[in-house]
């Protein structure tokens, strides 16, 4: 049986080696340009975040069991401190104002670490998340006609192009720069769902302000709860019937209400008039 610490180990040089794979790809030329700015963006990203999260955990444990899990995680964990040390040695150059300076004096360097691994904790979270969005949504555009997105748009990287941001910085923009663009894509889809199924306001008037940022469609067309259901077809008529949709791309045939498709649609429509 391995030791858990001899596979934290290879884990951890699995995780650097491929942290210094990726730092290396720029460099090889105009191919290594095009490779890097690919794992930059869905789909490669998705490849990226894949090997540096669920793959070692999940391979080690089918193959050994929860030793394989724990060493894994331990040495993802490792891995990545060992390149915050390296990536900060080798730009010790750049010595100017630091995130983690400033945080670590406004809520203390221990409060503000423990607060940041804590965070680590949703990782499982967003690639859930992510899987919903390449396997369940995808779905909906062929049965139901809700609209097709371009992934990469929306889940890609690139904070590690800002200048002075190094080490132990880098590592947590690139997180919430990869976590930002997931959250957001899922948002995205769900205010079709939403939308598309029941255009009705909460009862709740506080909740509707809550969540009325992330649906603007909650002022922007649902229906008032002292409605009726004439009112809510009326509604989906309004928003979806095929004379409503006869401009629409057909892969955005049933978007939102406020949708940017309808809004460039209807300003052409208006411009042909």
């Amino acid at each position: 049986m391995i030791p858990l610490l001899l596979i934290a180990a290879y884990t951890l040089v699995g995780i650097a080696s491929f942290a210094g794979l990726l730092h290396l790809i720029p460099r090889l030329g105009a191919a290594g340009t095009r490779i890097g700015a690919w794992l930059c963006r869905a789909p490669g990203l998705d490849l990226v975040v894949s090997v540096v999260t669920w793959i070692p955990p999940t391979v080690l444990g089918i193959v050994l069991g929860w030793r394989g899990v724990v060493g894994a995680i331990i040495g993802q964990v490792l891995g990545m401190l060992v390149w915050m040390f390296a990536h900060e040695l080798a730009n010790r150059k750049r010595d100017g104002p630091r995130i983690v300076t400033f945080l670590n004096r406004t809520v203390g360097r221990l409060n503000n670490h423990i607060a940041l691994w804590v965070t680590a904790l949703a990782v499982p979270v967003f690639i859930i998340l992510r899987v919903a969005e390449l396997c369940v949504y995808p779905i909906l555009t062929p049965l139901v006609g809700l609209p097709r997105y371009r992934h990469g748009d929306w889940v890609n990287v690139s904070r590690h192009k800002f200048n002075g941001l190094v080490g132990h910085d880098l590592i947590w923009c690139l997180y919430c720069d990869w976590m930002t663009g997931v959250y957001s894509l899922g948002a995205e889809m769900l205010r079709n769902v939403e939308s598309f199924w029941c255009p009705i306001r909460f009862a709740s008037g506080k909740k509707c302000d809550n969540c009325k940022l992330d649906f603007p469609d909650i002022d922007g067309g649902w229906v008032p709860l002292e409605g009726t259901m004439d009112d809510v077809v009326a509604t989906l008529q309004e928003k979806y019937s095929p004379q409503a949709t006869a401009r629409l791309p057909r892969d955005q045939r049933h978007p939102w209400f406020g949708h940017p498709v309808r809004t460039t649609v209807e300003a052409k429509a208006t411009d042909v008039t």
